[in-house]
């Protein structure tokens, strides 16, 4: 029988703390992945310490701290997310569904909606739904089966099959951009207030023929439509001047939909375009046409994007709180994850009208 070679020098220094085991000494489970075990052993402590380190490094010192992540980075371990969501319930996972990821509005909000979960150990999943509801209800199928604690939507699709899809696996949902009734947590502001804001300061400063100019043509943006049909009927104005497309948002576009607006309808006083970009090519329009703004041709946008203050004539348009709306969502949502009751569950952020030289 052999018997252990009590002249081999042993690995464990007189200090207690355990030495990482020579080069290819550690067992490896037959994926070949790296373990929890490798990790702990190359960092001198317990799994549980390793363990520990990784789902809160608050709770080990920082020296212990340094060396678990100098051994995660050297033998590359990549933690098993579902053996800790079997064990945590908890998969720190949060579904994030926007309907565009090149729109700049949409891209503050998820920096912002990380700012916030970040720090509390969660990763996103993040989707574009291209303003498609099928789309959107693709998605939401594909990312319940990673069993996320969450969901941070902007412009859900209030279908009957959503809704279900959601209630069936019991995962809380806030809504960003959108307020919506009933006991969902919503975060936002009124579109069509907004909307109506503007309508009134169109009136205010005279017009008499404004139009609306839109594009994509999304529930918020027909609901900015809505606000602002209703400033105008109420100042005895017509509303029913516009040019619309559902064709995706750019410069572009609000040129060409200024081009067919004016064929129709000469004499129009002031457009509120749906967003900046409209806005933004509608005054390259204006000045290939020689059309003074605003002495002509007043021109609102809408979500104060960079570009609107130093643009030529700068362009009055509505300012968004969209970095604050995905921060306060994503607290809200953290909250009901932890079961703790939010103060409100429908928060209005509100807007500002931002007037400059364009109207």
């Amino acid at each position: 029988m052999n018997r252990p070679d009590r002249n081999r020098p042993s690995h464990r220094p007189c200090n207690g703390e355990e030495q990482p085991p020579p080069p290819g000494n550690a067992r490896r489970r037959p994926s070949g992945r790296v373990t929890l075990d490798e990790v702990a052993q190359r960092a001198r402590v317990s799994t549980m310490t390793v363990s520990r380190a990784l789902r809160d490094p608050s709770l080990v010192s920082p020296s212990v701290l340094e060396r678990v992540q100098a051994a995660v980075a050297e033998l590359g371990y990549i933690p098993n997310r579902a053996a800790r969501t079997l064990a945590s319930a908890r998969s720190k996972l949060i579904g994030v569904l926007v309907p565009s990821l090149s729109n700049a509005v949409f891209v503050e909000t998820i920096a912002a909606v990380q700012d916030c979960v970040g720090p509390a150990g969660y990763q996103l999943l993040i989707g574009n739904t291209g303003y498609s509801p099928a789309r959107q209800a693709e998605l939401l199928s594909a990312y319940l089966s990673h069993a996320p604690d969450g969901f941070l939507v902007a412009g859900i699709d209030n279908s009957n099959a959503v809704r279900r899809q959601l209630a069936a696996a019991n995962v809380p949902l806030v809504h960003m951009f959108d307020l919506v009734p009933g006991k969902e947590g919503s975060v936002g502001f009124s579109q069509r207030r907004a909307g109506f804001a503007i309508g009134a300061h169109l009136v205010e400063r005279g017009a008499r023929r404004p139009a609306f100019l839109a594009a994509q043509l999304d529930p918020r943006t027909m609901q900015r439509r809505a606000g602002f049909r209703r400033a105008l009927r109420a100042a005895g104005l017509d509303a029913s001047l516009e040019a619309l497309t559902e064709d995706p948002s750019d410069a572009a576009v609000g040129s060409r939909l200024l081009r067919e607006l004016l064929e129709k309808a000469p004499d129009c006083d002031a457009v509120f375009c749906c967003n900046d970009d409209l806005a933004l090519g509608v005054l390259f329009e204006c000045r290939r046409r020689a059309i003074a703004v605003p002495e002509e041709l007043a021109v609102v946008g809408f979500n104060d994007l960079p570009f609107a203050a130093v643009s030529s004539p700068s362009i009055t348009t509505v300012a968004t709180p969209r970095y604050a709306i995905g921060f306060e969502a994503a607290r809200m949502l953290l909250q009901i994850i932890n079961d703790e009751a939010p103060a409100k569950r429908r928060i209005d952020l509100g807007f500002e009208l931002v007037v400059r030289e364009s109207a």
